[in-house]
């Protein structure tokens, strides 16, 4: 009997020292039905929380590891992957949702069905669309999702597709309650999935109050390792100065996206911690190549000579990245090393006056408010692209948007130039290349080039179709040549991906791709 009073005791004792966890993050997300958006925002307020996939992607190992599927087979044609489910795995419960029942092969079903069938039920409850399946073809690949018995499901595909097991660990292939979904829609409220997400990730949404302030709870049934926290609260704070500060203040205890310069100041301050990795990620500027004159690839490179990217870099990153050529960074398999665009003011006026513009344009350069990994410091590049496209007779107008708001409009394709970044999600080279150059993404909204290029979509479309990498990496070589030479962006950076945190805090892993996994984190 003592033995049994000290046990509960000591469990007691665990449970009472676990504290709440306050991240000071940048941006409020769009919304939390996570397959209507591709911001990484909104997957770090959502899918990294709320969720789970079938499988994940494990960047120490480079690995697929299962999750909500506690195994999977491929068929030897690549044509059948069959899935079996984890048992016990539990939804969430609460005030405005009770399951009855575990996960099962219906609720797997429900989540692609909905953006894959266009007569589902469910599939115009979302009113954006559904970015990644579209951008990705999905409704084209997959040729049926089966319920093969209430623990396993089979994908179908028309065709082998090299890359579909890795598409799975992204955000969007986050798995949804098929019971929930038939809640709402007896109810006629589908709206709700958006502002009352229901999932089986180690945190559920307690509230949330917009540009302010994110509230979960630690899941009670979460099949994984329960989270070593009690609470999980994401203070929302743009600026990064201010994120900082609050971080030393003790208002929070992790702060994502620093400066540059912060990140080089806590490197000094034994009182930060920094974590730190190369960020599976390219900061660029995009040209709408829909939009005159950028529809001249001459005048693309022109701006691309016109751009002093060194004096760029130094101002915005301060050492914290390296420079970027192409689309995707060095680490990536099948990454070849381009010739950039050399700095040449002169070339630049050459190349402006054999497309037609002698003494140059108007155009509008968008930018978003505050900072973040990719773009440290909006204001201060938009004003060296400002200034030195002014010196070859470019009248760019800086428009401050908010990111919400920019994004939307950017996906519509209303923009000339746009200061972008994009983050791969799985260590693949066409997590780069089929969302930002495939011709599906320019209907989706994430190719911000707006390029399609029959040559280009073929050799990214057949490098899906083999699982050999050696061929699959010619193909992406001639890709990359391609994107190079047409100038669709302005490559700027590969960041380093760093998070400031206080002492106190253990067991944060930070991820190349930026997404969170705060379940295993300690505040001591």
């Amino acid at each position: 009997m003592r033995l049994i009073s000290s046990l509960f005791v000591l469990l007691w004792a665990v449970t009472v020292e676990a504290k709440p966890l306050t991240v000071c993050t940048e941006a409020s997300p769009d919304g939390f039905d996570v397959v209507q958006y591709n911001s990484l925002t909104t997957t770090n307020a959502s899918a990294d929380v709320l969720f789970n996939r079938l499988i994940d992607y494990d960047a120490a190992t480079g690995k697929l590891v299962p999750s909500l599927a506690e195994k999977w087979e491929i068929s030897p044609d690549g044509l059948s992957y069959t899935f079996t489910l984890k048992k016990n795995v539990a939804f969430h419960s609460t005030d405005y949702f009770k399951p009855t029942r575990a996960l099962n092969a219906d609720d797997v079903v429900f989540t692609f069905n909905r953006m894959l069938d266009s007569n589902h039920p469910w599939h115009k409850s979302a009113p954006n669309g559904y970015p990644h399946a579209q951008t990705f073809q999905l409704p084209k690949h997959i040729k049926a999702v089966k319920k093969i018995d209430a623990q396993t499901v089979r994908f179908e595909l028309n065709a082998p597709e090299a890359t579909f097991s890795a598409l799975l660990t992204m955000g969007f292939a986050s798995i949804y309650s098929a019971e929930y979904a038939n809640q709402l829609l007896a109810a006629g409220k589908t709206s709700d999935l958006n502002s009352k997400p229901i999932g089986t990730g180690p945190f559920v949404l307690k509230s949330y109050q917009k540009d302010s302030t994110i509230r979960f709870d630690v899941s009670s049934q979460y099949f994984g390792n329960k989270p070593k926290i009690d609470k999980l609260i994401y203070a929302i704070t743009p600026d990064a100065s201010v994120r900082v500060q609050k971080l030393k203040a003790g208002e929070c205890q992790i702060a994502l996206s620093p400066k540059p310069q912060d990140v080089l100041a806590a490197r000094q301050d034994k009182s930060i911690q920094v974590i730190e990795t190369p960020a599976f990620s390219t900061a660029f500027i995009a040209f709408n190549s829909q939009h005159k004159p950028f529809d001249n690839v001459k005048v693309r490179q022109a701006l691309n000579h016109a751009f002093d990217k060194k004096a760029y870099l130094k101002q915005v990153f301060d050492g914290t990245a390296t420079a970027a050529d192409g689309p995707y960074p060095p680490n990536t398999w099948g990454y070849i090393n381009l010739e950039d665009y050399k700095y040449d003011p002169a070339k630049a006026k050459q190349l402006l006056a054999e497309a037609g513009f002698p003494n140059g344009f108007s155009t509008t350069v968008w930018i978003r408010p505050a900072g973040s990994t990719l773009n440290p410091n909006p204001r201060a590049g938009g004003e060296l692209l400002q200034a030195d496209l002014a010196k070859i007779g470019v009248k760019a107008e800086l428009k401050v948007i908010e990111w919400g708001e920019l994004i939307k409009r950017a996906k519509a394709g209303e923009h000339d130039m746009l200061f972008m970044g994009w983050s791969g999600d799985n260590g693949d080279p066409d997590n780069f290349l089929t969302p930002q150059f495939a011709c599906s993404s320019v209907e989706s909204g994430l190719n911000f080039a707006r390029y399609c290029d029959p040559q280009l979509d073929k050799l990214i479309t057949n490098g899906k179709k083999t699982a050999d990498q050696t061929a699959r990496t010619k193909l992406y070589e001639t890709a990359q040549k391609i994107i190079h030479d047409q100038a669709l962006w302005i490559p700027l950076a590969h960041p380093i991906a760093a998070v400031l945190a206080k002492p106190n805090v253990s067991g944060y892993k930070i991820s190349p791709f930026s997404r969170q996994d705060f379940s295993n984190v300690i505040v001591k």
